[in-house]
């Protein structure tokens, strides 16, 4: 990628993403050769649990992260399930984030095994990004000899859609003239951002692809999505502002979602919680995060807004975090239909020094 400055404000940027591939349950596979090639899970057990990472081999049975350790054993009864070991996940991230630092400090951390790097100004002083990228994961492999993946873009969100397209152990580029013809024709459920809930609103709407997205003007999103309509018409057009930001530390780690219908009944609220739930645990589980309190979001019908918070003194496992929930959920009637329901942890198990060697998440309220 060339580095055109035709106006010096307007500098093209270099961003890489970074992405283990299948970063937990590889390592527990290298730590163990007889585990290699088999379905693996790392978290739970057959009788109970949520899978925290899952194996290639076993993800060909259907299994995923944040699924129920139950269901995994029944799509696949000789599954391997590894209890997780952090401080081993961590040593690897913080040796990778070493090779990171070689190239740039300019280093934004997703969880432990995925991260943002800005080598528009490299210390390697090499003008192809692509290199760079290909470098590094050559030399992740020599020292951890586990395999990453990357994306290579001018902005952050389209390197990390880029970083999916040859996994595992591969790389690609979308270069400024490709993306938008390479947005027009991605499946909105590929779009990194929009989740399985949201995907399936768009649908309804008759949003397939990205040039179904861009059909639509940014009043109408607005209307239908919030202020997240705006991001939804920027990032179609391939525009995505925001800067690689090295040393964000997580306070909170939450997830949202608003409905195109107002939710009346408690069975609606207590079934559509559950999904919120359930994307919490996936993105606790990725990187490797706790918390000690745990926040509902209430949005009601007429915009006005309610939080309900627990603290407990231990950090809870995902059994007591969905308990919780539902007692914050029950524990006074609901005056009003629901637009907008999310949850939240708060009291992280994160330190300072976890920051820089790859605990962070950034997943706010929206």
């Amino acid at each position: 990628m060339e580095n055109k400055e035709s106006n010096p404000s307007q500098i093209i940027r270099k961003i890489i993403h970074v992405d283990m591939d299948a970063f937990y349950a590889s390592v527990e596979q290298l730590d163990h050769p007889e585990w290699r090639g088999k379905p693996l899970v790392v978290g739970g057990n057959a009788a109970r649990g949520v899978v925290a990472a899952a194996s290639y081999e076993a993800r060909k049975y259907g299994i995923h992260s944040a699924m129920s350790s139950v269901l995994a054993a029944r799509k696949c009864p000789h599954l391997i399930f590894a209890p997780h070991r952090f401080d081993r996940y961590r040593e690897l991230s913080r040796q990778i984030r070493e090779i990171f630092f070689e190239y740039t400090d300019l280093v934004e951390p997703l969880s432990l095994d995925e991260a943002f790097l800005d080598v528009t100004e490299n210390k390697m002083g090499l003008k192809s990004a692509i290199l760079i990228a290909r470098q590094i994961r050559q030399k992740i492999k020599e020292k951890t000899r586990l395999n990453a993946s990357a994306g290579v873009s001018y902005n952050k969100f389209l390197a990390k859609i880029a970083s999916d397209l040859n996994k595992p152990n591969g790389q690609a580029v979308i270069l400024p003239e490709e993306a938008e013809e390479f947005l027009e024709n991605l499946p909105i459920k590929k779009f990194f951002g929009i989740g399985k809930v949201t995907a399936e609103k768009m649908e309804k709407l008759g949003i397939f692809n990205g040039k179904d997205l861009k059909e639509f003007s940014l009043q109408f999103l607005t209307k239908k999505f919030g202020k997240s309509g705006l991001h939804y018409y920027n990032i179609v057009r391939g525009i995505h502002l925001s800067e690689v930001q090295p040393h964000r530390v997580r306070k909170s780690l939450s997830a949202e979602n608003t409905f195109e219908k107002d939710l009346i009944s408690l069975e609606e609220m207590e079934m559509e919680l559950k999904s919120i739930f359930e994307e919490v645990i996936k993105r606790t589980q990725k990187g490797g995060i706790k918390g000690r309190t745990v926040t509902l979001k209430l949005k009601y019908a007429d915009f006005t807004q309610q939080t309900r918070s627990k603290t407990l003194e231990q950090y809870p496992e995902p059994a007591q975090i969905w308990e919780v929930g539902l007692e914050l959920l029950r524990q006074e009637e609901i005056p009003k239909p629901i637009r907008l329901l999310g949850l939240g942890l708060s009291n992280l198990n994160i330190t300072e020094e976890q920051v820089h060697f790859g605990e962070q998440l950034k997943i706010p309220f929206e």
